[in-house]
Order: C-alpha cells, then structure tokens, then sequence
C-alpha cells in the first residue's frame, strides 16, 4: 500500500467546543449528512481521519493532517464558499470555550499520549 504523502509525517490534531443540549438533535442530525462539498474540500486539504465525538455538552474532534502546508491547507478550507456555508449554519449551535487561544474557534487540545 502506498501512502500519498510519503515524506510528511501525520500530524494529529485534537479540538473541543461546547454544544448545548438544546442544539444536539440538529448538531447530530447536520453531521449525519455532511454536505459532500464540505468533504471534498477537507479530502483535497489533506485532511483524513476525522472524527467528532460528543460527552454531554461537549464536542471532541480529532483529524490527522498529512500534508505539507498546513497553513495554506487551512486557508484554503476557510475561503470555501461550501464550507463558509457549511460553518454558517453549525457555528451558531456551538458554544466555543472561553479559554481558547485568539483566533480559535474550536480550542486545540494538546496531545499527553499516542501509541502507534
């Protein structure tokens, strides 16, 4: 099997928000059927592996980044059109943690332990 980014490591990325029950039946039922365009451009920006969980009140996602140029990669998803679209609707059920760092929305969590 080959891997499509032989030389960049796999960088593994862990976020958190907050979801207020009242908005968990529409957060759930949007991420049952997320817009293919939306995946499409996280696919073409190199993103794989991605996984949102909820506990409660609380939304954890972890995705693995395997290419070369996170930066652009990201900007490239932010200046979406679908995906602007896509957070238009999403980002007003979520409720984003104080203590995250300036120009979050999701709060990155550092990673304590891997085991591959």
């Amino acid at each position: 099997m080959t891997h499509e980014n032989v030389g960049s490591p796999v960088r593994r990325l862990a976020s958190v928000i907050g979801l207020p029950a009242e908005n968990r039946e529409e957060y759930e039922r949007l991420h049952a059927a997320v817009w293919p365009a939306v995946l499409e451009r996280l696919t073409l920006s190199n993103i794989r592996n991605y996984s949102i969980y909820r506990h409660g009140e609380v939304l954890f996602a972890y995705m693995e980044y395997v290419g070369d140029d996170f930066q652009a990669d990201m900007a490239a998803i932010a200046a979406d059109p679908a995906t602007q679209e896509w957070w238009s609707v999403c980002e007003p059920l979520q409720r984003p943690f104080a203590e995250r760092a300036d120009g979050e929305w999701w709060m990155e969590i550092p990673e304590i332990f891997h085991l591959d």
